[in-house]
């Protein structure tokens, strides 16, 4: 594989570097093997779904090799393009919709709440969502599982309803507008009776996560 260049982007547990003409290398900063996730964004290429062309993986599986998506993340086009937000929500909804439609491979590891046998992504949100010149394409499939549907869209809107925003007062108030437009048109396109009654148990998984902060984990047990 080859040496990675200039840091490109950096995430909760991954640095992304620049590796080649139109590749990037992803690094897990903790040791974390990422064979699962590129089997998983393998996979659902094959069916069609917008994804990164993986390329390699490390034996170790602590690098990625994949390919470079030029665009922004949708919550960037949101701010730059405030009259679209219920088309962004349309959209996710719709990348949800599709994704759910493909039955999860025996291999894939099971939801943490939930049983199914639908393919879900669990982190399926408008930043990793890059909108490339060829259209969405979804990134970071770290969490893929095997479950129900309804866990995965229940995932998506608590965190667009609690995830924090690093900015100024106002700027921040301007983005949770935008990120309530987007979520209300995204939350049309399901049941939300049922999409309650699952709500508390992806809550719960959520406020487990360590990557989450206090305030986060407060804004989403005020969705019960």
């Amino acid at each position: 594989m080859h040496a990675p260049g200039y840091l490109i982007a950096t995430g909760r547990d991954a640095d992304i570097f620049e590796c080649g003409r139109g590749r990037v290398l992803r690094r897990s900063r903790n040791d974390r093997s990422q064979v699962l996730e590129a089997r998983a964004i393998e996979f659902v290429r094959t069916k069609g779904y917008p994804v990164p062309e993986v390329f390699e993986v490390s034996d170790d599986g602590i690098d990625l090799l994949m390919e470079r998506i030029e665009g922004p993340t949708m919550i960037e086009a949101a701010a730059a393009q405030p009259w679209r937000l219920r088309g962004f929500g349309r959209d996710l909804a719709e990348l949800h919709q599709s994704l759910h439609q493909l039955k999860a491979p025996e291999w894939m590891p099971a939801a943490p709440c939930g049983p199914g046998e639908r393919l879900l992504h669990m982190d399926l949100h408008p930043l990793n969502i890059i909108l490339s010149k060829k259209g969405p394409i979804v990134v970071d499939w770290t969490n893929a599982a095997r479950g129900n549907p309804l866990v995965d869209v229940a995932a998506t809107w608590v965190l667009l309803a609690s995830g924090s925003v690093s900015s100024s007062r106002v700027q921040a108030a301007l983005v949770k507008v935008g990120r309530g437009i987007i979520l209300k048109a995204f939350l049309r396109s399901f049941p939300r009776d049922e999409l309650s009654g699952v709500l508390g148990r992806v809550v719960e998984w959520k406020c487990q996560d360590t990557n989450m902060s206090a305030i986060e984990i407060e804004r989403m047990r005020s969705l019960l």
